[in-house]
Parts: structure tokens; sequence; C-alpha cells
């Protein structure tokens, strides 16, 4: 008798075990020290719907006691969807702190986008400072000017969803710079005015469809580069160097060329003349056999060739001695 009731026992106490495993009765007592209804068979279901009562019902004590009405079924759905309650309710007892409207449907929507709505909430309260990287522009005397700006920004909360993000606003801003910079006459106007600068750009209304709302615009360091136009200069003389230097290689080859042919032409002259000499003999030779040049006419000929080279030879010697007698090139 005593053993199958110890093991009665046992079973009872295991199903107790397992019951105030499965209902977390305590939980369900802090909700109701704290002044929150929610029923046991509300936290049951949760169980079976796979939502730790833990993560819905940490966050609906404190939006209670923050005086936001929030129920356990939008907090729990919330959940589901795949969002951060915490975080939610943090941000919606941030924003009723600092009189922000924002709606729980909001919020949610916000944080299901991907942000964080509880640091868009605190941004919209302390704003946020951007600093942009170092932009380079170039003023229409052709100097570069460097400039680095600080962005003060405020959340925007009604177009967090869908809204660029500090990525774009910094984008902006740098395109701003440039063109402020380049319509500038001198790079001395800049340095001088930077003001203008920031003027220029919020004027432009940089913060549309983004997801905050641009402050002011703070230009933190100007500074002088290089000489962008004399540099361009210098590499256009460059090219236009290269140029001429090629042109004139150009026109020295077609020089070379018409040389070559020039003594082509030359040599095809002299072959035409001694062509013509050696046919020279051959008509004396028929003038003699025809009967058309005599003896004594030839002895005449070659006494005049004769006389011709002896003439050729003393004009030589005369241009070798020199106009003084002496030797060539030197005067007594």
């Amino acid at each position: 008798m005593v053993l199958p009731s110890l093991i009665i026992l046992v079973l009872i106490l295991l199903g107790i075990l397992f019951l105030f495993s499965f209902i977390p009765v305590g939980l369900w007592i802090s909700a109701l020290a704290a002044g929150v209804r929610v029923g046991i068979f509300t936290l049951v279901g949760m169980r079976l719907r796979r939502v730790p009562p833990v993560r819905i019902v940490g966050p609906l004590i404190k939006a209670d006691k923050a005086g936001l009405e929030v129920s356990s079924d939008k907090l729990e759905a919330h959940y589901l969807a795949g969002g951060n309650v915490d975080r939610v309710v943090d941000a919606l007892i941030a924003a009723a702190r600092a009189n922000i409207p924002l709606s729980f449907e909001r919020a949610a929507a916000i944080d299901l986008a991907g942000r964080n709505v509880l640091e868009a909430v605190q941004m919209s309260v302390n704003p946020k400072v951007i600093e942009t990287p170092t932009v380079s522009a170039v003023a229409k005397d052709g100097i570069e000017v460097k400039v680095m700006a600080r962005v003060t920004v405020r959340a925007n909360i009604d177009r967090l969803v869908g809204g660029a993000g500090e990525e774009t606003i910094i984008a902006r801003v740098g395109e701003g710079i440039v063109t402020t910079v380049g319509s500038s006459e001198t790079h001395k106007q800049v340095l001088e005015n930077p003001d203008a600068i920031s003027k220029t750009v919020l004027d432009k209304g940089l913060d549309a469809g983004t997801a905050f709302e641009i402050l002011s615009i703070d230009i933190a360091d100007v500074d002088v580069g290089r000489n962008i136009g004399a540099q361009l200069q210098t590499d256009q003389a460059e090219a236009d160097k290269r140029i001429a230097q090629a042109k004139a290689e150009e026109r020295r080859a077609m020089a070379v060329a018409r040389e070559q042919e020039m003594k082509a032409a030359v040599q095809e002259m002299r072959a035409k003349v001694v062509e013509a000499e050696a046919q020279v003999p051959l008509a004396m030779a028929d003038a003699l056999r025809e009967g058309k040049l005599g003896v004594m006419d030839y002895y005449n000929l070659q006494n005049i060739l004769a006389d011709t080279q002896m003439r050729d030879a003393i004009s030589k010697l005369g241009a070798e001695q020199g106009p003084s007698g002496g030797q060539p090139g030197k005067t007594k």
C-alpha cells in the first residue's frame, strides 16, 4: 500500500512541476503585482504560439507604468512579425516624455523597416552631427579647394520609413560644395566667405526625401590644394609638343624618302648617259664604214679630245697648287 501511494505522490509532484514550468505563474503574479491584467490562459496561449511570455509581459508592464495604452495582442503580433518589442516600447516612452507624437503602429512600422526607432527618437531630441569627408572642388581660376563640413541633422519620424539615410545627406552636401566652389570666380572668394557655401547648400533643400531634417551646415575646414588649371595647361602643352614632334618626324621621313628617290633618279640618268656614250664609238665606226666620216676627220676629233683632256689636267693642277702657286691651303 505504501509503494503505490508513493508513486502517486511522485506523479502528482511531477505534474505540478510540469504545470508550473509550462504556465508562467511567477510572471503572472508579477503582472498582477504591477497592476497589469494578463490572464493565465493568455500566457498559456503565448506558450502554445511559441512566444516567450517574458518578452511580452516585461514591456507591457513598462508601458503601463509609463502611462501608455498598449495591449498584449499588439506586442505579441509585433514579436511574431520579427520586431523588437522592448525597443519599440522604449521608443514610445521616450517620445511621450519628449512630447513627440508617435503611435505604436508607426513605431512598429519603423522597427520592422530595419531602422532603430529608439535611436531615431533620441536623435529627434538630441540632433546628430554628421562630418563629411574632405570634398575637393575647383574654382573658375583653376585652383583646387578642399572643404570639410559638419552637418547637424535631426531625425524626421514621419519620413523614417522609405526615407534616405546618412549616405544620401553626405552625397548631397558634397555635391552642393562642389557646385558652390565651382561657381566662384576665384578661390579667394571661397576662403574669404566660407559661409556662402553653407547658405547655398541650405537653400537647395537637400533634406528632401531623406529621413532627416538638416538644421545647419558648418564649414569645418577649408584648404587650398593644387593649381589644377596650370597643371591642365602644362599637360596640354606637353601633348601639343609631342604632336609637333611627331609631325616634324613625319616631314623628316618624307624628306629622306624624297632624297633617296632623287638619288635613284640621278643614278638612272647617269646610266642613260653611259649608255649614250657607249653608242658613240659604234656610230663613228658605222660612219667610217659608210664613208660619211673621213680618216682625217677622225684624227682631228682625236686631237680635239686629247687637247681637251690636257686642258682639264692643267686646270686641275692649278687648282691643287692654289692661287699663289704654293701648296694648297697654304700662303707664303
